[in-house]
């Protein structure tokens, strides 16, 4: 099973994704497509790039049925951001003359146009939970006729405090539905929700790690938290990067961060929670269109920003865990060109680090900045 033809795939789109530059499928599609298109609920643990949307929007396309009224697939996402983006990739794959009516749903938008178009004929919703839930106690939407039900980034909804509306939209949804799960980490509430929703799931990992590291150069500068601000200016002028990402852990360090970057004189624009959804894709679209140099995020709001041209990833703060580590670097080092990641470490994130090297397969060198009797800083091995 190494082509789109290989799937059972309707011949119109075949030729959709043969027009897309899309003939063989990633490892996630091929083993999704064959279990979704059987009617099995399916959870899959697989990252961002993996080709994880196209795994569930083709067979959801491919079971429409015509003659049936009524939403028939409802697709659930953690941010107006990758709403967009699914229901952009949705539109492409569906053939001009095919009667298929699709509907983004996510805060922001004009409800009276929302509801008009609910009015209409729809047959897939991608919706932020907060949005969905304001139209269904409005009773503005029916999802009785629901029959596919797709989670997208489930472990961002639960980190993001959306869980409590998943699951209330879950609930509200027929029984017998078809539930499929994609989620780049997998904590226990997830299990749950699964294990209440969910009939003998077939679960699909996507490992992702060796591909990731191969053009990757990673290091690790051991410091205090205090040290962390020069530490990093320092390197900024030193590399000059073309285009760097910087991640933080929390929303407030990422605005204090970018506010002491743009201080010292640095293009950076910062990316978290905390913005209004203007200033969020504002900044994303300086970052994709080149026009800001740095971009200071949390790994929650840089989800599913895909940016070609980033040479460096600076881990100011470690992430929670590993698979969260090779996400963030991955942004670098992709189509052939090495990118170079730089991992802060303090003290109390020792355990962390030696976790990523045992998961990851590889000790990670540390060096040491240093500051030659010139001040020309320089890095140096420290072991």
């Amino acid at each position: 099973m190494n082509m789109f033809n290989d799937l059972n795939l309707q011949n119109s789109r075949l030729e959709i994704l043969h027009k897309l530059g899309l003939t063989e499928p990633t490892p996630v599609q091929k083993q999704a497509i064959p279990e979704i298109l059987a009617g099995k609920d399916v959870i899959a643990k697989a990252q961002t790039g993996t080709g994880k949307t196209l795994a569930f929007l083709l067979p959801i396309l491919e079971m429409l049925k015509m003659d049936s009224a009524g939403i028939q697939a409802l697709i659930l996402s953690p941010t107006r951001e990758l709403a967009i983006q699914i229901y952009d990739e949705l539109a492409k794959l569906i053939h001009p003359e095919e009667e298929i009516g699709i509907l983004a749903v996510y805060g922001g938008q004009d409800i009276v146009k929302q509801l008009k178009k609910l009015e209409g004929r729809v047959d897939i919703v991608v919706a932020t939970p907060g949005r969905l839930l304001d139209h269904m106690r409005r009773g503005t939407v029916d999802l009785s006729h629901v029959r596919t039900f797709v989670l997208d980034e489930a472990d961002q909804m639960l980190h993001m405090g959306f869980w409590h509306d998943v699951k209330d939209v879950a609930n509200a949804l027929p029984s017998t539905k078809q539930t499929l799960l994609f989620s780049a980490t997998m904590p226990k509430e997830i299990r749950q929700l699964a294990s209440t929703q969910m009939q003998k799931p077939k679960e699909i990992t996507i490992q992702t790690t060796n591909v990731t590291l191969k053009e990757i150069k990673q290091i690790v500068l051991e410091m205090s938290d205090r040290e962390k601000r020069n530490a990093l200016k320092v390197l900024l002028q030193m590399y000059r990067p073309f285009a760097a990402i910087i991640f933080c852990r929390t929303r407030r360090r990422a605005s204090e961060l970018h506010g002491y970057l743009h201080a010292q004189g640095f293009e950076s624009d910062e990316l978290h929670g905390d913005l209004s959804q203007a200033k969020r894709e504002r900044a994303m679209k300086n970052f994709r269109e080149y026009k800001t140099q740095f971009l200071v995020a949390t790994d929650v709001a840089a989800r599913g920003l895909d940016v070609e041209g980033v040479t460096h990833v600076f881990n100011y703060d470690l992430p929670e865990d590993t698979e969260s580590y090779i996400h963030r670097i991955g942004r670098t080092g992709r189509a052939g060109s090495t990118g170079l990641t730089v991992a802060f470490v303090t003290p109390r994130d020792s355990h962390q680090i030696k976790q990523i090297e045992k998961e990851t397969k590889q000790r990670l060198p540390r060096k040491e900045l240093v500051f030659g009797e010139n001040g020309k800083p320089d890095l140096i091995d420290a072991e």
